[in-house]
């Protein structure tokens, strides 16, 4: 097979596999597995890389190559994200996994050195999930003569939000990234939408640096309560975990006050400036003499971001008296494109509402994709 680049792969091609049952379908998070039968053969087991010559030698010769970059502690998160590549790989592409705990992200010796480190749980999620391979490359691999002097920096976009809370993390992200995308010379990359702003800026680099690949963005997967995955979860006890939902239950909280006003609106732009008008708000629960009918028949709905954020500042402010507290470190509205606050009278287009907040010693992270003016 031709690499994106032009220049023919190495080696030779890697084993064809059909996709995992459920491999074609990110799943819903909550929905219960059936459980395996002894009766059906055993997977087979994901290849361990250790170095880019090995996974040159194991580039397919036809298909497209898939790969997801994870730091590893593998969950269903990440395994949604490898069914996801699998899907796009086909029986005759390659998925690789990328597992590698990369220190130019962490800013504190003791949060590198805390970071779960489970390979051989990893593994067997990854093969389970649809991955022909593992690459988990040393640290020495990655950066063979110590830690690069030349690094991409992420500019002002990576300086807002997770950037200010963590100065150096995206640069060293992207680093990493841009490294491993040298490596693995895939056709198409995975990421989770958990991580917005990392998205957000991977797509950047890609376009703005011509990187040859195209990357693909994965809806977050959530628990049945609806805290989003993340290999941080492990750290918090049962009271933390039930404090620690109010990220979670925010966002939708936002969302539903979003599409509510919406519906309010659209549903009064179409009534008939008479007594039907009213007729219409009783319908949707609101007093006949509540508002002038006309008024809001008439009325832009200006006030949505900052209802939006109304709304999610509500649910993390209880939070914050709970025990344990949650203690927010910011709670933004922006634009996904550079990820810049969302001016109070924005009417139309994409936004994201993302949360930040430390419960105990454990900081989560959490967002959601909405859209104003929207009318269904």
């Amino acid at each position: 097979m031709t690499d994106p680049t032009g220049a023919s792969r190495p080696g030779t091609s890697g084993a064809s596999r059909p996709g995992t049952p459920g491999a074609s379908h990110p799943g819903t998070p909550g929905t219960p597995r059936p459980a395996a039968s002894s009766a059906l053969p055993a997977l087979p087991a994901a290849a361990l890389l250790r170095t880019g010559a090995e996974l040159g030698a194991s580039a397919p010769l036809k298909g497209v190559r898939a790969v997801v970059m994870t730091m590893g502690a593998l969950h269903e998160g990440h395994a949604t994200l490898i069914r996801a590549a699998r899907a796009a790989a086909g029986p005759d592409g390659q998925v690789v996994v990328t597992v590698f705990v990369n220190p130019l992200q962490f800013g504190d010796a003791a949060d590198l050195d805390r970071y779960p480190r489970t390979l051989d749980a990893d593994l067997a999620v990854a093969a389970a999930a649809g991955a022909d391979a593992v690459f988990a490359p040393s640290v020495d691999e990655v950066y063979p003569g110590g830690e690069p002097q030349v690094r991409i920096s992420a500019g002002a976009m990576g300086e807002r939000l997770e950037g200010a809370s963590r100065p150096g993390h995206f640069d060293g992200m992207l680093t990493v990234v841009a490294k491993l995308l040298h490596l693995t010379r895939p056709d198409i990359a995975f990421f989770g939408q958990k991580d917005a702003q990392q998205l957000a800026l991977i797509r950047r680099m890609v376009r703005d640096l011509n990187f040859p690949v195209e990357i693909a963005g994965v809806e977050t997967v959530r628990e049945p309560d609806g805290l989003a995955l993340s290999s941080r979860n492990r750290f918090l006890d049962a009271e933390e975990r039930h404090t620690a939902l109010a990220l979670s239950k925010a966002l939708f909280a936002a969302r539903d006050r979003l599409a509510a006003q919406q519906a309010l609106h659209a549903r009064a732009q179409t009534t008939s400036a008479t007594t039907g008008r009213a007729a219409a708000l009783t319908a949707l629960g609101e007093a006949r003499a509540a508002a002038d009918t006309q008024a809001v028949a008439l009325a832009r709905p200006v006030d949505g971001p900052s209802a939006v954020r109304a709304a999610a500042l509500l649910i993390l402010d209880d939070a914050a008296a709970a025990q344990p507290p949650l203690v927010l470190d910011y709670l933004a509205l922006v634009d996904p494109a550079d990820f810049t606050e969302v001016p109070d009278d924005r009417t139309t287009g994409a936004a994201i509402l993302a949360v930040a907040a430390r419960v105990g010693k454990t900081r989560l992270i959490d967002n959601i994709p909405l859209t104003f003016g929207a009318t269904t």
